[in-house]
Order: C-alpha cells, then sequence, then structure tokens
C-alpha cells in the first residue's frame, strides 16, 4: 500500500463535550481569552485574536474531546479524501458547516475513537476585538493516552502524512503535520483520555501574563514555568472548570524545511542540528523547572507519571 496519501498540514480546533456549556464559554472567553464566533443553547464555536477557530463545546452528560478538525493540504478535495481512507477501510461521511468558516469536511472515526474531520478550504469570519483575557494564538497540539501509541502512530502516518519529530523510548510519540515540532501526542497507557490541550502564546513575557490572570482567577498552575526537553517549549500547565489539563507554551521547536530533516537551531538544544530521536526517558526530563505537583499527576497514567 502507498504510504503518506493524505496530507495533514494543520490543526485546526477542537470540539469538546461538557456537562456546563454556559461555565465553559465563559471561562474560555473572559480567563483564556478566545472570542464567541457562534452560540446556541447546546453549542458554541470560539476563535482566538487572530482570526483562528480554536475550541468549540457541546451540551452533555460527560467531558470528553469528541472531535478534531485538521486542514489537508490544497488539491485533497473530499472525493480525493475519500478515495484515499478506502484502503484503510475507514467508514466516512460528509459533512457541512461544522463551523462558522468550514463549510465542508469528510468525517471518520480513528483507532482510540474520536472523529477526525478534514477539511480543505475555510473562509475568513470576522472574529470580534478581545476584551482581555490571556489571548493565545492558536490551537498548537493535543494528547492523548492510547492502548498502543505505535498502533496510532503508524495510522496517522500511513493515512494522514504526519511525520514522528521524537518518541521517548516506545511508548510516547511526537508527531507533526507542519512545521511546529508536534501537533499531536500519543502515550501508550492503561485507559483512553484526552491528557492535555495545548495553546501557544507569543513569547516569554506572554507567559507571564498568563501567570498573573491565571492567579487573578485563583486557577492553581499545577506545572511550570519550565522548558521541556522533547520539543524544547516553555511551559505552564493548568487546569479548566471541567477538569481538562490546558497548557499554554512559547518556543516550540520548529522544523522549516523537510527535506533538511532537522529543527531549526537553538541556544538550548542538547546538540545542533537537533534531529527527529527516541530519546530514553532519563534524557527527556525538561531542561529547567520544578517537579510536577500531585495535582498534574492526577491523571490515571502511571507512564506520563513515571516521565514526569
Amino acid at each position: 500500500m502507498e504510504q503518506t496519501v493524505i496530507r495533514v498540514t494543520r490543526i485546526s480546533h477542537t470540539v469538546f463535550e461538557t456537562p456546563d456549556l454556559a461555565r465553559q464559554v465563559e471561562y474560555y472567553s473572559h480567563v483564556i481569552g478566545f472570542r464567541v464566533l457562534s452560540q446556541t443553547s447546546t453549542q458554541a464555536i470560539l476563535g482566538s485574536r487572530v482570526r483562528q477557530e480554536v475550541i468549540g463545546f457541546e451540551a452533555g452528560t460527560s467531558n470528553r474531546c469528541r472531535r478534531i478538525a485538521f486542514q489537508v493540504a490544497p488539491g485533497f478535495d473530499h472525493e480525493r479524501i475519500a478515495a484515499e481512507l478506502r484502503p484503510f477501510e475507514i467508514k466516512h461521511e460528509g459533512r457541512s458547516d461544522i463551523s462558522p468558516s468550514i463549510a465542508r469536511a469528510t468525517a471518520f472515526v480513528d483507532l482510540k475513537g474520536t472523529e477526525i474531520e478534514l477539511f480543505e478550504d475555510q473562509k475568513e469570519v470576522p472574529i470580534p476585538r478581545s476584551a482581555g483575557g490571556i489571548g493565545p494564538l492558536k490551537l498548537g497540539h493535543i494528547a492523548f493516552s492510547v492502548p498502543s501509541a505505535t498502533a496510532i502512530t503508524k495510522f496517522y502516518v500511513d493515512a494522514l502524512g504526519f511525520r514522528v519529530s521524537d518518541w521517548i523510548e516506545d511508548m510516547f510519540a511526537f508527531l507533526r503535520c507542519g512545521p511546529d515540532h508536534h501537533s499531536v501526542n500519543f502515550l501508550t497507557g492503561s485507559a483512553t483520555f484526552m491528557h492535555h490541550i495545548a495553546y501557544e502564546l507569543k513569547d516569554w513575557s506572554h507567559v507571564l501574563t498568563a501567570c498573573d490572570i491565571l492567579g487573578r482567577e485563583k486557577r492553581p498552575i499545577i506545572w511550570g514555568p519550565g522548558r521541556h526537553r522533547v520539543g524544547h517549549n516553555i511551559f505552564i500547565y493548568h487546569r479548566d472548570p471541567d477538569d481538562n489539563i490546558i497548557e499554554f507554551y512559547t518556543e516550540l521547536d520548529q522544523m522549516k524545511e523537510e527535506e533538511l530533516g532537522y529543527f531549526e537551531p537553538r541556544p538550548w538544544h542538547k546538540s545542533n542540528p537537533q534531529r527527529p530521536a527516541v530519546w530514553t526517558r532519563p534524557d527527556s526530563a525538561p531542561v529547567w523547572g520544578l517537579a510536577p505537583s500531585p495535582d498534574f499527576r492526577r491523571n490515571g497514567n502511571e507512564h506520563l507519571n513515571a516521565l514526569t
């Protein structure tokens, strides 16, 4: 079978089920700093200050990530997407108006049970000026605990064109679909769940602003500030009102030219050029920063606890 048939280029937005829609919309608009693009009694879509849709919520009985939307490369129209998915024996369907800016998508369910929506075109949607809050620039990546990181990594590489940036041993994968070091993470664990979702901030001073706002809102920082070794981003983590772990980060490694096969040189890299690698657990520890709090470790995943 020919590999890398569909080429995903960008993570667009996620949609979460929530038992308290109003509370999540309030938090993500007034504390996180996103802006409501559309809202009904059962759902809402929010966007960032740079005119990108980033997150949606749907009223439900549980708290979970239901869907992830990815943009594919130009030329991958929906007929071609459907044709390329057939060899993988995946059931898929066409959808319309999945968000204010996306009129058409092809949807399927991946190996961990998350709906994936692939779209080609996205129109610009006016986003109201931010009146406050942290104001992240974009959705950066989303991380899941899964039964087999190896199996789902193979699917995302073979079917969707992702590239592996790094592994931590054989149980934690970092995958990229554009220049960012990773857009999805998969960690082998005893249960399937979304571990965290991450949003990019502009720079270190923006991270400081986020810390101040979280402090004002009495939202504890459960890990950070620090600098990860794998990906080398500066990070802080906290929990939202639905108990989801939210990461804010800046200075993530970039691979601007795939043919060169290495990430842009940075002074904090262990080696230059920094290439995709398999890290041991001790070597993957953060470059600097305190250990994660017990609240961060409260996730039911013994493998991630061992890493941190």
